[in-house]
């Protein structure tokens, strides 16, 4: 470490008064540490709140070749900055945590969205016995699911080649382990730093590691650094440091792959060794102050706060009649919904807020997040925030504020920066969904500027503004033979994002050329329709449609998809849909086609079967792939078209089929909560067809009763006494006693608190809900379009 370095750590730590203290902290927690190393023992009680029938597991049991959630048992708090994860996989594998594997190599700071964005910043802890080893594959331990306990707010697992439990338990910057050591000759704590860049500096006159991770995966990352220190209640008694698996000598190591053995006294049969743990993206002044996150509690005293703090968060939705197996796939569900996307912003001295920014490499004010994708999240998980958390969505508004300012375009893909992958212009939908659905208090008028910026502009790589906007903008359009990839769904995306800047503009009472124009533009969809197949279908510059055309293929024209999935991406004007396909009957029929056909597949274009088709291949729903996003809304549709039965037969056997609370849980990738947000809104009986519209289209509900406790202090109760696995079917609906005919709800109606309440039957009721005046919104049905 530079001399610079080093003096920059000390000003840290004696200018912001901490060491004394946080050493000190350790001696008021002798009495958490007398408990037994195995892990069942620490958490075993009654499951009676929402935050026990979480299964953090679930998801955990995919590959590259088919996800199950394609998850990993995040150990944080709700939107915190840092996760942590048991790590099975090697280092810099996007697949940190499988089920199936038996060994640990040690337990990880994460920030990772999805294993395809991997990660960045991360380093870990791993205590040993025996020798002190450094190398990833000689420390590794085997470890059995038997002695592992995983939950949101606490992961402890028994590392059984070494006779060790290891324990960890966190605050949203800063964390503290435990790691029991059973009666062995030595005690060891590994600390790796990872590749790419790593520094790190043992001071074991103050039982202390400190120094930082460079790594990262997406994007350009200017002046990145995670900067940690990690503060020891043992003395150090030994200590060993690394570079690319090399012993160094000294006591600091700057270089490409920093690590650490810290050794500490055998005491006897049982030692215990904790580790109080932070870091920050913006120095190591604020790494010390991230520290005091753990105040002076102890091992069990954050748990406690951690597992209030989930209780909180999950019990904004309380329910009533469930299976046991249907509580624990809700509350699974809704645990996913609430990390991403994670804070990227830290509290400075003063108590304001302060971020990095992954665009310009700067320390600024305000709010950031970061480590979600739009394409899939727009869909679901912003309108459960928006319901459900509309304050956080209200900072993370901010935060794109930001990230406009700082980047020059709203990003698509963030991870922490500008990632380029996927493909649309979403953030119009976020954006415009939050303040359509009442959020207030920040620039909402340089947030519409940044929408129109993204809207008529392509971006510094393919996946930010939107490429191919000339031609869009001129054909309506992007076309097939233009060397752009995927460009039906960007039209029909970019079709949509159009609807959302139109109703913002609206909203906003804007000039009425620029809301007209951009309600014309949302009309796009119906440049790519084609007559003939009733479907979806790329279009060469000329105006012809391309050919030869397989509805079944996968990708080329669409992403992650074929036509069948992407040909019902009209989320704002199905009506209009539904008139291009010829009617009602017709578009019924096209709808039970995707159930009715085999799940065959031309995987041509990306030259074998990717996941994503596979996981369509063996559900056994024909063209339905839920396990990708492109169709999730589909099922809907049927209330368009004056059969919503059919949208509550199908959403149920979904529910029932696609989602367990097991390992292998979810049928495609969870995504950031996305496919999490699916089951939780269509278990209450609705679902958000169209965000940027205040409407939730009725499917029916699971559960008997069901509970939103509203921020705003007011609740809304869905209620369904008749409920059973029989009775899927709505007969009947009242809204506060008075009865309802719609095929929606509105947001501010359930804003405004009240009950909903459900006769449910084993038979469908054809009557109900079949004429047009039931229908949901669509475009081509307003009359006060301007």
């Amino acid at each position: 470490m530079k001399v610079s370095k080093t003096k920059r750590w000390a000003i840290a730590l004696l200018g912001l008064g901490m060491l004394q203290t946080t050493i000190g902290l350790f001696a008021q927690q002798k009495e958490s540490a007398k408990r037994s190393s195995l892990p069942a023992q620490a958490v075993h009680q009654q499951a009676l709140d929402p935050v026990d029938y979480v299964n953090t597991l679930m998801g955990t049991d995919s590959k590259v070749s088919l996800s199950n959630g394609n998850t990993y048992p995040a150990v944080g708090l709700p939107w915190g900055m840092n996760m942590w994860t048991p790590q099975t996989g090697k280092m810099g594998d996007g697949w940190q945590y499988t089920y199936g594997s038996d060994k640990i190599r040690g337990i990880k700071q994460t920030h990772q969205p999805s294993p395809w964005m991997n990660d960045y910043g991360q380093f870990s802890l791993m205590p040993i016995s025996g020798k002190a080893v450094f190398d990833q594959e000689k420390r590794a331990s085997w470890f059995s699911h038997k002695s592992e306990v995983a939950t949101p707010y606490y992961y402890g697992v028994y590392l059984a080649d070494y006779h060790v439990m290891a324990e960890v338990t966190p605050t949203e910057r800063a964390s503290l382990f435990r790691f029991t050591f059973g009666s062995k000759d030595s005690a060891f704590v590994v600390f790796d730093a990872f590749d790419r860049g790593s520094e790190i500096q043992v001071i074991p006159e103050k039982n202390m590691l400190i120094g930082y991770s460079s790594r990262y995966s997406r994007g350009k990352l200017p002046n990145f650094k995670n900067y940690f220190i990690v503060v020891f209640d043992q003395p150090i008694d030994t200590y060993q440091i690394f570079d690319e698996g090399k012993q160094v000598a000294g006591s600091q190591v700057t270089g490409k792959h920093a690590g650490a053995v810290i050794g500490f006294k055998n005491k006897g049969a049982k030692q215990v060794v904790q580790a109080r743990v932070s870091s920050s993206f913006i120095s190591a002044e604020q790494a010390v102050l991230n520290l005091q996150e753990l105040q002076h509690d102890g091992f069990e005293q954050i748990k406690a706060k951690g597992r209030a703090k989930w209780n909180e968060v999950l019990g904004k939705i309380s329910i009533e009649g469930a299976t046991d197996e249907q509580f624990r796939t809700f509350y699974s569900t809704l645990y996913r919904t609430v990390f991403f996307p994670n804070k990227l912003y830290e509290i400075d001295a003063s108590g304001k807020p302060v971020h990095y920014s992954p665009y310009t490499g700067e320390v600024l004010p305000g709010y950031m997040f970061a480590g979600t994708g739009f394409w899939d999240t727009f869909r679901a998980l912003y309108p459960l925030l928006n319901l459900l958390y509309p304050s956080i969505n209200k900072e993370m508004q901010e935060g794109l504020l930001n990230c406009y300012k700082e980047g020059g375009f709203l990003p698509e893909w963030s991870s922490p920066g500008f990632a380029d992958i996927m493909v649309g212009n979403n953030s119009a939908s976020v954006v415009a969904e939050a303040y359509l659905k009442g959020a207030r208090g920040y620039d909402i008028g340089t947030l519409y500027e940044a929408l129109q910026h993204g809207a008529n502009n392509e971006g510094p790589m393919t996946a930010v503004g939107r490429k191919g906007v000339a031609y869009y903008n001129t054909l309506g359009y992007v076309p097939y033979d233009v060397g752009i990839n995927e460009n039906a769904a960007r039209t029909l995306e970019y079709a949509y994002d159009d609807f959302a800047i139109y109703r913002l503009a609206k909203a906003l009472g804007r000039p009425k050329d620029e809301v007209k124009l951009y309600a014309d533009r949302s009309q796009n969809y119906k440049k790519l329709f084609d007559p003939e197949t009733k479907l979806m279908r790329g279009k060469n510059k000329d105006g012809q449609f391309q050919a030869p055309f397989n509805p079944l293929k996968w990708g080329d024209a669409f992403t992650e998809g074929n036509s069948w999935h992407y040909s019902w991406s009209v989320f704002h004007d199905v009506q209009g849909l539904i008139d291009l396909m010829g009617g009602d009957k017709v578009f019924v029929h096209m709808l039970d086609s995707v159930f009715s056909q085999a799940p065959t597949f031309d995987d041509s274009y990306y030259g074998g079967v990717i996941h994503e088709i596979r996981e369509m291949q063996i559900a056994n729903m024909g063209q339905y792939a839920h396990g990708n996003q492109p169709i999730q809304h589909m099922i809907y549709l049927y209330n368009y078209a004056g059969e919503p039965w059919k949208a509550q037969y199908w959403a149920r056997e979904v529910l029932n089929r696609m989602y367990k609370p097991t390992p292998d849980g979810y049928c495609g990738d969870e995504d950031n909560g996305q496919t999490s947000a699916w089951y939780v809104f269509s278990a209450l009986g609705f679902y958000p067809v169209c965000p940027a519209m205040d409407q939730y289209v009725m499917g029916a509900p699971l559960f008997k009763k069901a509970t939103l406790h509203l921020e705003n202090g007011k609740t809304f109760t869905i209620e369904a006494p008749k409920n059973s696995a029989q009775n899927l079917y709505v007969q009947d609906v009242k809204l506060n006693n008075k009865n309802f005919s719609k095929n929606w709800i509105g947001h501010q109606t359930i804003m405004d608190g009240g009950k909903l309440t459900v006769d449910m039957d084993a038979v469908p009721n054809k009557r109900r809900g079949v004429d047009k005046d039931a229908a949901p919104y669509s475009f081509t049905s307003d009359q006060d379009k301007y």
